[in-house]
């Protein structure tokens, strides 16, 4: 993995979304874990990788979870959040596209079986990984 590697992060109160990407914005590994063990997790999804930056989603317990993944030594950036909720949702049924009678139900009227929070960190990065090259 090259240096233009970033890690998204969705900041939860109680969960918090993770994805690794690497500098063209294919996803390396992804997960949700709880943020009371986040940087233990992230430490160990980091550990021999070269990482650029971590995008820090600016949302609900983002100053506080900033505060723990400093510990990691990458640079931190914030991320606007805007509609990565609902974007989220979105790419986990084109991911995971609706089976049976469900799939004859819009998309956007169903709730993914799944927390989505790692949906929202990879377009968190990708966000970035746009703005830092625009």
């Amino acid at each position: 993995m090259n240096a233009g590697a970033v890690l998204g992060v969705d900041p939860g109160r109680d969960k918090a979304g993770f994805a690794l990407l690497d500098a063209a914005g294919d996803v390396v590994e992804a997960g949700v874990v709880p943020v009371l063990g986040v940087a233990e997790r992230l430490r160990a999804v980091l550990a021999g990788r070269e990482v650029a930056a971590i995008a820090l989603g600016r949302g609900t317990n983002a100053a506080a979870l900033r505060e723990r993944l400093l510990v990691l030594g990458v640079p931190i950036h914030l991320v606007d959040e805007f509609e990565t909720s609902r974007r989220a949702r979105e790419l986990y049924f084109r991911e995971h596209p609706p089976r049976g009678w469900r799939r004859l139900v819009p998309a956007g009227f169903q709730t993914p079986p799944v927390p989505v929070d790692d949906y929202a960190a990879i377009l968190i990065a990708r966000r970035f990984l746009a703005r830092d090259h625009a």
